[in-house]
């Protein structure tokens, strides 16, 4: 088969039936929590920055517990902590002005042989984490070990299969690993006004590494109003995650928002929208493999608008691709996808389709292409329409292995032109014309 590498329109005529109605979303149950107080320095917390709170504050939500539940108070003051246990029917608020610190990686319980956990909990309902405070992890010296595979860093939230969480209001920064971290069939999840920050990863002083914002997986979960710059992923998800409501967050540096890689199951019925996304790696980015996927589907990105980001769309089904020309997307062609290799469709197999992306406009970094959509040979990425789509950029908008795409109203524009995209194995529609 002769390959092509040209900027065309279309390839191919076809029949397009792209999304049914958007499903409306319902917002979480938000938890129930009594309300009893417990303040921290009842149990014996100073806030000078130099005592080692931890059996205090532990102390304090313990009888939190013992009494069915309520707020734990953190007032003004700088407080020192190691790993806390949390329990049901509980809100840790986080006053302002007061700032929970995690121990100094030297004093850390466990360090990196361990890498516990800061804030912990599983199989837990009616839980909070509130106030106009902070938490600071203290991370930069945790960071380098990201690259030894033997060392482990604590995550600084971190929840599994918990039902009706609300994350509200709170400062986050600096965490020696993800900030958030909600899964194992977790339900009813309401992230808001959540600033995080961390370093970016390439931050040529101080960079972060695998500080992911927000890792949320499960059933019905709402983020909104957030303001978000950290050192890798803004937010993430895996498989058997549904029903997920993204609205009015900026996004900072990092590497987007994104879905992977591991999709095994189902992830579906997302709505993302009224959000900006400034210097950001990537802006939307869907990725697997063939050893990790699933159905991802039922996906609507609206009203978004991008800034000197890398790539402002990303949706690709080959993220562990070992030879090495399948790996810088910003620069593969027609010519190297067309000759990856077809698999045997299993139950593991990414298989994108039903994506929409509305009145979205997006400028990229110096050098940066507009875009790329790259299914597989065997299960190629389907359904997918672009509406008042605007991406200015150097390089070209890639379709690779897509079936039934649909620009309407667009304008991809590189300096080959106006809609000049780069196709292989592609079925595209542009304004209705092939």
């Amino acid at each position: 088969m002769k390959i092509h590498y040209v900027f065309l329109t279309c390839i191919g005529f076809f029949s397009l039936q792209l999304l049914t109605a958007q499903k409306k979303f319902v917002a979480p149950t938000l938890p129930v929590i009594p309300a009893k107080l417990f303040s921290i320095k009842d149990y014996g917390a100073v806030g000078n920055n130099m005592q080692d709170n931890t059996t205090a504050i532990q102390n304090a939500i313990n009888a939190a517990n013992a009494n069915g539940g309520g707020k734990v108070t953190v007032p003004t003051g700088e407080f020192l902590c190691g790993p806390l246990q949390f329990y049901s029917n509980l809100d840790l608020q986080i006053d302002s002005g007061a700032v929970l610190r995690f121990l100094p990686i030297d004093k850390y319980p466990g360090g990196t042989t361990l890498g516990t956990d800061f804030i912990s909990g599983n199989k837990l309902h009616d839980v909070a984490i509130t106030g106009k405070g902070a938490i600071d992890g203290q991370g930069s010296p945790w960071w380098p070990f990201a690259k030894d595979k033997a060392a482990k860093r604590p995550r600084m939230i971190a929840l599994r299969a918990c039902d009706k969480v609300l994350i509200e209001g709170v400062t986050l920064v600096n965490a020696p690993m993800f900030h958030i971290a909600i899964g194992g069939k977790s339900s009813n999840i309401t992230v808001s006004g959540v600033t995080v920050r961390a370093p970016a990863s390439n931050d040529p002083v101080n960079p972060s590494h695998n500080t992911d914002a927000c890792d949320v997986a499960g059933n019905n979960i709402l983020i909104k109003d957030c303001d978000i710059s950290t050192g890798d992923d803004n937010f993430t998800c895996g498989g058997g995650t549904t029903n997920v409501h993204i609205i009015n967050c900026k996004y900072g540096y990092g590497h987007g928002l994104s879905i992977g890689s591991y999709t095994k199951g189902v992830v579906a019925d997302f709505l993302i929208e009224n959000c900006t996304f400034t210097n950001t790696e990537c802006g939307i980015r869907i990725k697997s493999d063939r050893d990790r996927g699933g159905q991802v589907q039922n996906l609507t990105y609206r009203n978004i608008k991008m800034t000197n980001v890398g790539i402002p769309i990303l949706i690709y089904a080959s993220y562990m691709a070992p030879e090495k020309e399948y790996r810088n997307l910003q620069k593969i062609t027609p010519e190297i996808t067309a000759a990856y290799p077809s698999a045997p469709v299993t139950d593991l197999t990414p298989v994108y389709s039903n994506i929409s992306f509305e009145d979205i406009t997006a400028t990229t970094q110096k050098g940066k292409r507009a875009g790329l959509i790259w299914g597989l040979p065997e299960a190629p990425a389907k359904n997918i329409s672009f509406k008042n789509v605007t991406i200015t950029a150097d390089n070209s908008f890639g379709v690779f292995f897509a079936n039934n795409v649909q620009f309407d109203k667009c304008a991809i524009i590189t300096p080959d032109g106006k809609n000049k995209l780069a196709l292989t194995h592609a079925q595209v529609l542009i304004d209705g014309k092939p």
